[in-house]
């Protein structure tokens, strides 16, 4: 109690030292507004106000999407965002930007497992480019190549000796060997 008595001593002397400001022009209903916030201010630092979702255990919160998961696939060029409603081709990069992953972005907006993140005819496109450049293939062997490790598989014989070279003697040599 003695905390709270002192509260309305300094919402008091507050409240004074703001009317005694000459710059402060108010109405005397106001005043009393004044001083009963004053009041509640300084009661609220003395004794902060429990939370109720301490007590209880909160709910998630529930979004509501800009458009519904039908409207945001209607259209095969793109997606439509639920967060903001606008169109992408794919939605990884925009979801990031939020803090969200697609798993994330679905549960949040109730969504299947199975819903997109790119635009259907976004990803046939990159597909048939993947498909011409060949990725997702093995690397075919050239002709060449697969010859070479042929012949190095199979067993070779025995090399045959070769001649050395001739090449000049010097005059050393030569008499040394005459001799």
């Amino acid at each position: 109690m003695d905390e709270k008595s002192n509260a309305v001593g300094l919402a008091v002397e507050i409240t004074t030292a703001w009317l005694s400001n000459p710059n402060t022009r108010v109405a005397p209903e106001d005043v009393h507004t004044f001083l009963k916030n004053s009041h509640a201010a300084l009661v609220g630092m003395i004794d902060p106000p429990v939370k109720a979702s301490t007590t209880q255990s909160e709910a998630p919160e529930e979004y509501q999407g800009a458009v519904s998961a039908r409207k945001s696939l209607a259209d095969p060029e793109v997606i439509i965002s639920m967060i903001d409603g606008k169109p992408y081709k794919a939605l990884r990069r925009h979801l990031a930007t939020h803090g969200l992953t697609p798993e994330t972005y679905r549960e949040r907006y109730g969504l299947k497992a199975d819903y997109p993140m790119v635009a259907p005819n976004y990803s046939k496109r990159r597909a048939e480019v993947a498909k011409q450049l060949g990725l997702g293939r093995k690397r075919a062997v050239p002709a060449e190549a697969a010859a070479d490790e042929a012949a190095a598989s199979e067993p070779s014989p025995a090399p045959a000796p070769t001649a050395k070279p001739k090449g000049k003697r010097s005059t050393k040599a030569s008499t040394k060997a005459d001799a």
